[in-house]
């Protein structure tokens, strides 16, 4: 440890914000070099005469500048940048908000944590739409999409109409995918402050993008049937949530369905207390389930949202919204603020590939690769305990002892498999522990490299942890 001590004389400002630019200094003329540990926080503060709340933030502001780096029980050292690679300085921010998953996945790994939609050539057809609009709209596509043709409309009723339900065109509003359209509808329903209601286990690109615009997280208790009526009325009376957040049909990633008595108590609790619905029903249309959605039963205060991208195309990013009735054209302009616009070329390429059919055909046959998949995939892990669906492109692995989430993810990746641990799925910081894994098996091109990657992972299983020594 240096014995090095700031001078936070000069300059100007809050202290905190001298001693980091000190620290700085420090660094830059070598009086700090690289590996050179930083005084603890409550020693410095003492010599300088300062708050340990000062130390704290200066420290964290020398970290966001990618000057240092913190370890628990360790202390900060200051980084060697010239040696550290441009994607390892990451910001705190950057890594509150990105989750769990390796930010650039290594090329050389078989993917296990992503879901979009399995590749069975659709991207010929997709080619040949793109062609097609190029040749008959080459003057929309190189301007902005500031008039919405009605066929955009028409596709996002024929892709949202599920379980008996039918979305009326008025309602729909086109949306650069289903988290587009999630985030639209968060930003237009609540102000900065709001509190928005998430299941333990959720999509959490969503949770995270709600926080990062300002909106306060709410998690509400779930079983395998999905959400607890009851707790959900719970923190209605106790926080006053302005919307909640849901995925009822496949969850993600428990791969749970809600059934229709939960659905009612949970339409009939948001209508008493005023709360709006989020309904995420990406995997629904793939489900083949018929419980009715929220949306039918609570359409006075649903969103109901899906796209593309788990069935068809991911990369077209295509997504619908159907709102309650007079919210289509606020959600319209909120979507157009967040996002930028809609590209015409993709909006109508979606709304071509739905009416012409060809978008059921590749969701009925990627449900179809998918559920061999799904038999390939319990074969490979029968012994051990899983939630799946036969439709469904992932499954939620209960790992045995003493494995633990995020040990078995990075072992999983030393050995050449990226997988989800839990905490990808956690909306808020919480006491449970779930010790499972979400595998994902829609990426691998070939069987053969799906079957290899779950023996991998069944041989880590199986070894209970012996060899892994913790590092990747």
């Amino acid at each position: 440890m240096t014995n090095w001590l700031p001078d936070i004389s000069r300059g100007s400002g809050p202290v905190y914000l001298r001693l980091a630019d000190s620290i700085e200094t420090a660094i830059s003329s070598g009086a700090l070099p690289a590996g050179s540990k930083l005084p603890p926080q409550r020693n410095l503060a003492y010599d300088i005469g300062v708050t340990i709340g000062t130390i704290g933030r200066a420290y964290a502001l020398v970290h966001e500048r990618g000057l240092v780096a913190g370890e628990v029980g360790r202390g900060t050292y200051v980084l060697n940048r010239s040696e550290t690679p441009p994607g390892e300085q990451i910001d705190p921010l950057t890594i509150s908000l990105g989750g769990t998953r390796v930010q650039d996945a290594p090329p050389n790994k078989i993917r296990f944590d992503t879901t979009a939609a399995p590749d069975l050539g659709q991207g010929k057809v997709i080619a040949g739409i793109l062609a097609e609009i190029g040749e008959q709209h080459f003057s929309e596509i190189s301007s902005y999409s500031r008039n919405f043709p009605q066929n955009w409309f028409e596709a996002g009723r024929l892709w949202l109409a599920r379980s008996g339900w039918t979305p009326e065109a008025a309602n729909i509003v086109p949306t650069l995918g289903a988290h587009a359209a999630a985030i639209s509808v968060i930003a237009a329903v609540s102000a900065p402050g709001d509190k928005i209601v998430f299941e333990n286990l959720t999509y959490t690109q969503v949770s995270r993008s709600a926080r990062l615009i300002g909106r306060r997280t709410l998690t509400v208790d779930s079983d395998e049937l999905g959400v607890i009526p009851e707790d959900f009325e719970r923190l209605c009376q106790q926080q006053h949530p302005k919307i909640a957040f849901l995925m009822p049909t496949v969850h993600n990633p428990t791969v749970s369905i809600m059934p229709y008595e939960r659905r009612a108590a949970i339409a009939a609790i948001a209508r008493k207390h005023g709360v709006w619905l989020i309904e995420d029903d990406l995997y629904g249309g793939m489900a083949g389930d018929d419980t009715p959605l929220l949306a039918s039963l609570a359409p006075d205060r649903t969103f109901l949202v899906n796209g593309l991208s788990k069935s068809v195309a991911a990369g077209v990013r295509g997504g619908w919204v159907a709102c309650p009735p007079h919210f289509a054209q606020r959600i319209r302009v909120t979507h157009r603020m967040i996002t930028g616009g809609l590209p015409f070329i993709l909006a109508e390429t979606c709304a071509r590939l739905v009416e012409s059919g060809m978008a059921h055909e590749i969701r009925k046959a990627s449900v179809e690769e998918l559920s061999r998949r799904v038999r390939l995939a319990r074969e490979q892990l029968q012994g051990f305990e899983f939630e799946s669906h036969p439709h469904a492109p992932f499954l939620w692995l209960k790992l045995p002892e003493p494995w633990m989430s995020g040990t078995f993810k990075n072992a999983a990746y030393r050995d050449g498999v990226l997988v989800d641990d839990e905490d990808e799925f956690k909306a808020a910081r919480g006491e449970k522990t779930y010790h499972r894994v979400r595998i994902g098996f829609s990426s691998p091109k070939t069987g053969q490299e799906l079957v290899s990657g779950l023996m991998i992972l069944r041989r880590l299983l199986e070894n209970g942890g012996s060899a892994y020594d913790g590092e990747i």
